[in-house]
């Protein structure tokens, strides 16, 4: 029994290695500064410690990145995270879908959907406070209701 266990640790650590071959794009596009979200003070630092890896264009790869298999999850999910809202990309958005984001926002930190719990364990000053939560959503919720203000057809639904 012993022999097959070291077989399948040894046919397991020379994936391991071998996986290492395929590496994903780790990348960061180019920031135009003039697209960026300029949000203010704290909620500013509160979105760069706790969301721009994922949801920006100016993540910080942490070393694991550059071990399979978690560098294919982590930019499978850095690609996710950038497609569904990317910060870096915010001036570009309709009305509409800003007021949107900003809605999603103050929902997913309010159900502890964000950040993801497997992020904060390896990023622990990313974990939010109560305070933090409350200070995203109150600026989420005022910046909506701004948007919302100067373009009414921001508040309807798509249907």
């Amino acid at each position: 029994m012993k022999k097959w266990i070291k077989r399948i640790l040894l046919a397991l650590a020379v994936l391991l290695v071998v996986a290492q071959v395929i590496r994903p794009r780790l990348t960061n596009p180019p920031v135009d500064p003039a697209k960026e979200l300029r949000a203010p003070e704290p909620v500013a630092s509160i979105l760069a410690r706790s969301c721009n890896d994922c949801h920006s264009s100016r993540t910080i790869w942490p070393w694991y990145s550059q071990v399979a298999p978690a560098s294919w999850l982590l930019a499978d999910d850095v690609k996710d995270g950038r497609k569904e809202l990317n910060f870096s990309e915010w001036a570009t958005f309709t009305p509409r879908r800003a007021a949107h984001k900003l809605e999603e926002v103050c929902e997913q930190v309010e159900k502890d959907e964000m950040p993801k719990w497997f992020y904060v364990p390896l990023h622990p000053t990313a974990k939010l406070s109560d305070a933090d939560r409350k200070t995203l959503c109150d600026w989420a919720k005022a910046e909506r209701a701004r948007i919302i203000k100067e373009h009414p057809e921001a508040a309807r639904r798509r249907g």
